[in-house]
């Protein structure tokens, strides 16, 4: 990783580590890796949510583009696609270049010009629209096109505990998920609800989900497997039952 990205890194788990959030326990970052290219975050569920009582962990990569200060005021840079690799193509025609010098002029240049947002996935399973309930993928704008580099780890960790609170589900990462928030609302409380129970530590949630869910465990399934197919298949256990065996 560059070293203009290491020093912003490091600055930036230093504000999560002093901020108010982290005292009251609501947010939380740690080392994965030394270089700094690896954190795990965590953030608590929203209060009056289905999320309430959890506590959910990320996976947080940093590339190694990832922005540290923009181009300096009275300093016009217009920068596009074609531009970059015109760069590159210039770099690699002279033969005192080698190629891992050229990789790390080009991650320089794109350290200035091109925000890029921390890689950010959930670890513990959530039922949401618009998180995957298979891989904790994340839809939000902020780490995709929407991302500037004055945003930090706090504003990604913050943004993240808002959209607990304030689903999109016209905007879905889990259209399954997403079918259920906007057609049963209620039955979408309850299930990520219990989802946050089983793998949050939540609070107890329905106890008439939780007899489904042993009633098939009883007979073989795997509780996981059984927790999502009577979540996709809107608590019904013959349904349910069908959707396992085909599996």
């Amino acid at each position: 990783m560059a070293n203009i990205a290491v020093q912003r890194i490091k600055r930036e788990f230093k504000e999560v580590l002093k901020s108010e959030e982290t005292s009251k326990n609501q947010i939380k970052v740690d080392l994965v890796d030394e270089n700094f290219t690896e954190l795990k975050g965590e953030i608590a569920g929203p209060p009056d949510t289905p999320y309430e009582g959890g506590r959910y962990q990320l996976e947080i990569k940093i590339p190694e583009t990832y922005p540290f200060n923009p181009p300096k005021v009275g300093v016009c840079v217009c920068v596009c696609i074609k531009h970059i690799l015109m760069f590159v193509i210039q770099l690699c025609t002279l033969s005192t270049l080698t190629c891992a010098r050229v990789k790390s002029l080009l991650i320089d240049l794109l350290v200035y010009v091109l925000p890029v947002a921390p890689q950010v996935r959930f670890i513990t399973k959530i039922w949401h629209p618009n998180i995957s309930s298979v891989t904790g993928a994340i839809c939000l704008d902020i780490l995709k096109d929407q991302w500037a580099a004055a945003m930090t780890l706090r504003t990604v960790l913050l943004s993240l505990q808002a959209l607990l609170a304030a689903a999109e589900p016209d905007d879905p990462q889990d259209a399954v998920v997403a079918n259920q928030y906007k057609q049963n609302p209620e039955m979408f409380k309850q299930t990520a609800r219990l989802w946050s129970h089983v793998y949050a530590g939540a609070p107890s949630s329905s106890p008439e989900y939780t007899r489904k869910i042993d009633k098939l465990c009883a007979m073989g399934f795997d509780k996981n497997a059984v927790i999502v197919a009577l979540s996709s298949k809107s608590w019904d256990v013959e349904t349910a039952t069908e959707l396992l065996l085909s599996n």
